[in-house]
Parts: structure tokens; C-alpha cells; sequence
């Protein structure tokens, strides 16, 4: 296996924001990064939304947020931290049906998360619905077995259980907005960039949770969600890896980066069809070649991954 290369520069762009490149960058693939995400990552829709999405949140424009974080849900429905975002907006513009909405659906995708649990037993609570013990019961007993890092756990608890009793009918949602989802852009390149070196160390399990702070602060990044599907593809976990390709290139259809190792992963699962249809959509963007394009070549030729 090739080292995942990365060059830092000379200090990041403060707050959350996405500048740079277009959608077609090396993000991820050939070892070709070269810089973070929030000073070269690809221009799209989904990553600059959920920035406006967070400044507009830090400034308590909550309907503001709510429009930013609804295009981010719609543009990448299989993003958690999307309608997180929107569930954190809603409830501050108290909208709570809204909030239950989007709740509901960050819940089909993680179930065992403790914001999503916490915002979903907030937005039930205020609007009277019995489903909010449920919610509540599953805090608590979370909370009960916690034994580091559980002050916002312990938070949310006392949240929804407040907003269950008629005294708590009324009052913001300011634990949910200091609940890890809203990270500035130095603290998500720092996590980015540790997760590619925990990648190189071989340490899959560290890296994907740096590869989970760095997306709390970007949103859907190709580049991010590239290298998540990278490090399950190595964990063996090969239908977690295709689904994170293809958020990718749903994303940025032509980022060659996830392109190059969607290959690569048809490749280790014997379909070569599929392996070179990624070669040829390769070629056909590099005009004058790249590295995925020879690095995708060379898994053909060898049947996997070269050198082995």
C-alpha cells in the first residue's frame, strides 16, 4: 500500500468555510492531497451550505441555519452531520415539528448517537409527545454507565427531562448547539490531518473517529467522505466503504480521488467490469493523466493491490 501523503500550509482559514478547488480534485486518491479542506477542498453545494449553515447558527439566525442546513440534507440525504445541522437549526427557531423531522431521520442513520437521541427527546418533549420517555430512558441509562467525557450527555438528560414538565414547556436549545456537532475549520483540519496519519499508522479505528470530527466541521466533503470509505474498505468492511464512495461522487461525481478507490475496491471484489468502467471515467478526466488514473491501472494489471 502507498503512504497517504499531506502537506500542511502555513496556517488555516478561521471559522467554518470551504474555499478552493473544484469538485473534480485528487482529494483522497494517489496520495495526491495536498492541502486541508477548508483552504483547497472542492466548491459544492453541500460543504459551503453547511458552513452558512454553522456561522448562521453562531450568530442565532436559527431560520437562516434552518434554509443552509435544509440543502445540505436534501443535497446529501445520507449525510449525519446534515440533519443534525438542520435539528440543531430547527430547535433554535423553535420549530419543533421541524426538529422532530430531522431528528428522525439522523436517527435511521445512527441510532446509538447521543445528540441525535438528546435532540430528538428535546423536540418530542416540547411538543407533548409520550415518545419522549423513550428517548429520555435511553439517556439516562447511557448517562448511568458513562464514565468519561459525560458532562453533554448528562446535559441532554437534564434537558429533556426538563422540557417533560410543565415549567420546561419553554427554553432554547443551547446544549444542543455546544454538543461537538459545530467545530471551526483549524479544529476540523487538525482532525483531518491526524486522521490521514493514523490512516498510514494503520490505526482504522482512531482514524475514522478524527475522520468524524473533521466532517462535524465540514460537512459532506468528498475528500472526507473519500477516506472514510478508505479505511473501512482496509477494516475489511467493504459495503461501509461503497456507501461512503458513493456519498463522494453523488457529491463530486468527478473526484478522482473516490473514483480511483471505488476501483481499487471493485478490484479486491473481483469486478473488473466495474474496476475498469472507474479507469475509464479516469481517463476520460485526465486528459493528460494522473496519478489515480496509473495507480487504478496498476490494480488491474495486478489482479489487487500492486506489489503483493
Amino acid at each position: 500500500m502507498r503512504v497517504l501523503k499531506i502537506v500542511l500550509l502555513a496556517g488555516v482559514i478561521a471559522g467554518a468555510s470551504i474555499t478552493g478547488a473544484t469538485a473534480a480534485g485528487s482529494g483522497g486518491g494517489g496520495g495526491g492531497m495536498s492541502s486541508m479542506p477548508s483552504d483547497t477542498g472542492p466548491r459544492y453545494d453541500p460543504a459551503e451550505e453547511y458552513a452558512k449553515a454553522i456561522r448562521a447558527i453562531q450568530d442565532k439566525d436559527f431560520k437562516a441555519a434552518a434554509r443552509s442546513a435544509q440543502r445540505v440534507a436534501d443535497a446529501a440525504p445520507k449525510s449525519l452531520d446534515g440533519w443534525k445541522l438542520l435539528g440543531v437549526a430547527q430547535a433554535g427557531a423553535e420549530n419543533w415539528k421541524g426538529a422532530k423531522r430531522a431528528y428522525e431521520r439522523a436517527f435511521k442513520l445512527a441510532p446509538e448517537d447521543e445528540t441525535v437521541r438528546g435532540g430528538l427527546g428535546l423536540a418530542l418533549a416540547k411538543l407533548q409527545d409520550a415518545k419522549a420517555q423513550e428517548q429520555l430512558d435511553w439517556l439516562k441509562a447511557r448517562s448511568a454507565s458513562c464514565t468519561s467525557n459525560c458532562a453533554t450527555l448528562k446535559a441532554l438528560t437534564a434537558d429533556v427531562e426538563k422540557a417533560m414538565t410543565p415549567a420546561g414547556a419553554t427554553g432554547d436549545s443551547a446544549t444542543l448547539e455546544h454538543s461537538g456537532l459545530i467545530f471551526s475549520a483549524d479544529v476540523g483540519d487538525r482532525a483531518y490531518v491526524q486522521a490521514v496519519g493514523l490512516i498510514n499508522e494503520k490505526r482504522y479505528d482512531e482514524a475514522l473517529a478524527s475522520l468524524d470530527a473533521a466532517r462535524a466541521a465540514f460537512g459532506p466533503h468528498p475528500d472526507i467522505l473519500t477516506y472514510q470509505g478508505y479505511t473501512w474498505r482496509k477494516k475489511g468492511q467493504f459495503d461501509r466503504a461503497e456507501g461512503y464512495y458513493k456519498q463522494a461522487l453523488a457529491i463530486a461525481p468527478d473526484h478522482r480521488g473516490a473514483t480511483e478507490y471505488y476501483g481499487e475496491l471493485k478490484v479486491e471484489r473481483g469486478d473488473m467490469p466495474g474496476a475498469r468502467q472507474m479507469l475509464a471515467k479516469l481517463d476520460a478526466s485526465c486528459a493528460y493523466g494522473c496519478a489515480e488514473a496509473e495507480e487504478l491501472r496498476r490494480w488491474i494489471d495486478a489482479g489487487g493491490e500492486p506489489g503483493l
